[in-house]
């Protein structure tokens, strides 16, 4: 969501040309190594910081996919900062060819500027927050209820930085800065932006651009999309999809939540069905418990495909109905996003000329099939 930001977008997009940079060959990653080793070394023999189990460690990138990628990704290049800069500042006094030394003392000065590290930290802090919701939400063996209460967690604390953590940050980002030598703006001054003329505009302060038009709109724009993902109805309907998880012996279980989730489906479930519904679930809950066949399942998927190998779909039929229902919700997990993924397949560049009403067809016949296999 926050890539929306045109700030934002040009960071991740920054980063991306900074490690294909430091990155591209076997030297300049070898090099980068030693230097952080070198810098790290230097680091315990001041106390900077502290030797254990577990410290100091190495950290790898995980796939561009995964939301928590960009988080490890950020960290890792706050951790490394200096290693980069030295690496960077090599390879542009020491590159053959001289477009590759000019790209890598264009990358260095950027990198050496107090935008690039506002908005480094700015987004390092705004994925620290949601980084347990993000990796909950992708775990096969969802837990629901406590994805629910990181949801507000993570609204909480978005919300409080927003309205009191502005001094704080700026002192981490001030830190930062003066530790590397990077020149802190005065946020008194008049706001310059970076290669491009404001002719015509009005003249804004240091302090207007980073405070109200990058700080205060990332943290809304973030909150506005938690709110429209998680409003108080969605999260209710999820809450009472959790009370089918059989995990823990179907410790969610809750009898009232079901029947309430019924509500949702009333082409579905008639009246006549949702008193059905009621004496079913009494009955339902009571075999599951005893069945031993039931007692190592993790997931919704799990419970569905064992109900269906031990006829208890045909024993529960409105109860297997609602776990259909709940299946083919549109939940944010990982197997959903890959879902949405597959489209590439359909319509990619090499297609980008079909017509709407192909694409939908299409569409229709892929969701089709993946309804089916979740049956399955």
């Amino acid at each position: 969501m926050a890539r929306k930001h045109d700030h934002i977008s040009s960071l991740f997009d920054f980063i991306a040309r900074v490690l294909n940079v430091v990155g591209s060959s076997c030297k300049w990653r070898d090099m980068l190594r030693e230097k952080q080793t070198e810098r790290t070394i230097k680091a315990l023999e001041i106390g900077e910081i502290f030797s254990g189990q577990g410290l100091n460690q190495k950290t790898n990138r995980s796939g561009d996919t995964l939301w928590g990628s960009h988080y490890n990704t950020l960290l890792s290049l706050i951790n490394m900062f200096a290693p980069v800069i030295d690496v960077l500042e090599f390879f542009g006094s020491d590159a053959l060819i001289t477009s590759h030394r000019t790209e890598a003392q264009d990358i260095t000065d950027r990198l050496l500027s107090f935008e690039f590290i506002f908005s480094l930290f700015l987004m390092k802090k705004v994925l620290a927050i949601t980084n347990e919701l993000s990796q909950a939400l992708q775990r096969k063996d969802q837990d629901i209820v406590n994805a629910m209460n990181l949801v507000k967690v993570s609204k909480l604390q978005l919300q409080v930085m927003r309205e009191s953590g502005w001094s704080c940050f700026l002192e981490d980002v001030s830190l930062f800065c003066n530790k590397h030598g990077i020149g802190v703006l005065d946020m008194n001054a008049k706001y310059v932006t970076r290669g491009q003329r404001r002719r015509n505009e009005e003249e804004l302060t240091n302090l207007y651009h980073y405070r109200v038009e990058t700080f205060y709109t990332i943290l809304d724009m973030q909150l506005q999309e938690l709110n429209a993902r998680f409003s108080d109805s969605n999260t209710e309907l999820l809450l009472c999809v959790s009370c089918l998880i059989p995990s823990n012996s179907f410790s969610h279980f809750d009898k009232k939540r079901l029947l309430w989730l019924a509500e949702y489906y009333p082409k579905d479930f008639s009246q006549f069905d949702k008193w059905k519904l009621s004496d079913q679930l009494d009955t339902y809950i009571v075999d599951m418990r005893l069945s031993t066949d039931f007692t190592n399942l993790s997931g919704i998927g799990e419970l569905a495909s064992k109900m269906v190998e031990t006829g208890r779909n045909k024993v529960y039929p409105l109860v297997y109905l609602l776990l259909t229902m709940a299946l083919i919700l549109p939940v944010a997990i990982a197997s959903v996003e890959r879902a949405f993924s597959a489209m590439n397949i359909i319509k990619n560049r090499l297609r980008n000329r079909m017509n709407d009403e192909w694409l939908n067809d299409s569409l229709f016949k892929r969701r089709g099939l993946l309804e089916l296999e979740i049956k399955l």
